[in-house]
């Protein structure tokens, strides 16, 4: 006990900050937060303080969260998964934080307003999907480009976002390959669950190989050669937030 104890007294930059903090898949608390209803104009020093408030204000909303939840640190248990997930959707949902598909949407809205044309909002598509660490396991890229392929040839000409008439027939012909693929918009809530899921389990994955990192690296200290390292699962990380 006394070395798990004293291996994570630093533990509110090793366990909280990962897990609201990690860069890859989980929630920074300014960079998820949801886009805010426009506010008079402020001064620089006023403006400053009214986002820290805000981000110390979500923090602590999150922080209060995770003090009550049990997080089991077992990515390969399902159920230890699935409740860890469970616990993130209640920090985001109390904390008015963006998830990782509706981070996606809004990175995906505010790169693409400006995009005239059909094949750079494509690319740009891919572009964030690659950057986000996604991968698209059903081949939709190229054949949503092929499909863009045939309607431009129809066209004889680039298509552009603002032609009404061939971007219906691109998207007919998208509608062709979602039925093809076997995708549903009524199926979209249960893809988000799923993404989540794989969110959760990389969360935990992470989180357990710097948990015994940590303890590696404190076992070769002189004063814990003699102690056994501790199961991660059993580590309790409330009570070192």
């Amino acid at each position: 006990m006394a070395f798990s104890s004293r291996l994570l007294s630093k533990s509110k930059q090793l366990y909280s900050g990962h897990i609201l903090l990690q860069r890859e898949h989980a929630v920074p608390v300014r960079f998820f937060a949801k886009e805010a209803a426009p506010r008079p104009a402020l001064k620089g020093d006023e403006m400053l303080k009214n986002i820290f408030l805000e981000v110390k204000n979500k923090f602590e909303t999150a922080m209060s969260v995770l003090r009550k939840e049990k997080i089991t640190i077992d990515p390969n248990e399902p159920a230890a998964v699935q409740h860890y997930a469970k616990v993130m959707k209640t920090v985001r949902e109390k904390a008015d934080l963006f998830s990782e598909s509706q981070r996606i949407q809004y990175t995906i809205q505010t790169r693409t307003q400006d995009i005239p044309d059909a094949r750079t909002y494509l690319l740009t598509l891919r572009e964030i999907r690659i950057r986000r660490g996604l991968t698209d396991e059903l081949g939709a890229e190229a054949m949503m480009m092929d499909a863009l392929e045939k309607i431009e040839k129809e066209l004889k000409k680039p298509l552009m976002r603002n032609d009404k008439k061939g971007m219906g027939l691109l998207m007919a012909e998208f509608d062709k390959i979602n039925k093809k693929l076997g995708i549903r918009r009524e199926d979209l809530p249960k893809y988000e669950e799923q993404l989540e899921l794989k969110i959760a389990k990389a969360q935990l994955e992470e989180l357990k190989k710097e948990a015994v990192e940590a303890m590696e690296t404190q076992k070769k200290r002189e004063e814990f050669k003699d102690e056994a390292m501790v199961d991660v699962k059993s580590l309790d990380i409330r009570n070192f937030l």
